[in-house]
């Protein structure tokens, strides 16, 4: 009788999940910022307009950025657009780690991932879209890390089920 032959191939990776809980995982990091900001008494519509224009103005340019902050249909699209995109691409880029974790230990990557992603986005992008230096505060670094928790469960949960 033989012995059971265990493979030591990495788990495939699951692309599409990672894509789709990159843009679910950025939904859900979205709610997370607005709540935080309704609970610090930040002025959440201002807030909200600035950021969705911080957004906008990756594709846009610099010149929705100025006030009034109010919101037109062109500017939200293009926002959601810009973070749906880069929500798909971050779950894309860590599809592979989450592919070899378990649940626990994915999660707690995860919310690492997120941090990492805020210092990019927050300290490396300013080089070139300076204006996300306005963003840099503990409120937005809790919703990255949010962000990459939510990542890796709804990842962990699609290739599990």
């Amino acid at each position: 009788m033989s012995a059971p032959t265990t493979s030591s191939r990495a788990p495939s990776v699951n692309w599409a999940s990672g894509a789709i809980a990159g843009v679910g995982a950025g939904i859900i990091a979205t709610f997370v910022q607005l709540a935080l900001w309704l609970a610090s008494s930040a002025p959440l519509a201002a807030m909200f307009a600035r950021d969705t224009r911080m957004a906008a103005a990756i594709a846009m340019g610099s010149s929705v950025l100025p006030p009034p902050l109010t919101l037109a249909w062109d500017i939200v699209t293009a926002a959601t657009m810009v973070h749906f995109a880069l929500s798909a691409i971050y779950g894309l880029l860590l599809a592979p780690l989450l592919a070899r974790l378990r649940m626990r230990a994915a999660i707690v990557a995860g919310a690492g991932f997120g941090l990492i992603v805020y210092c990019v986005n927050m300290y490396g992008f300013t080089s070139i879209f300076p204006w996300f230096a306005a963003s840099r505060d503990w409120i937005t670094a809790t919703a990255h890390a949010a962000f990459g928790l939510a990542l890796a469960y709804l990842y962990k949960a699609r290739t599990l089920a």
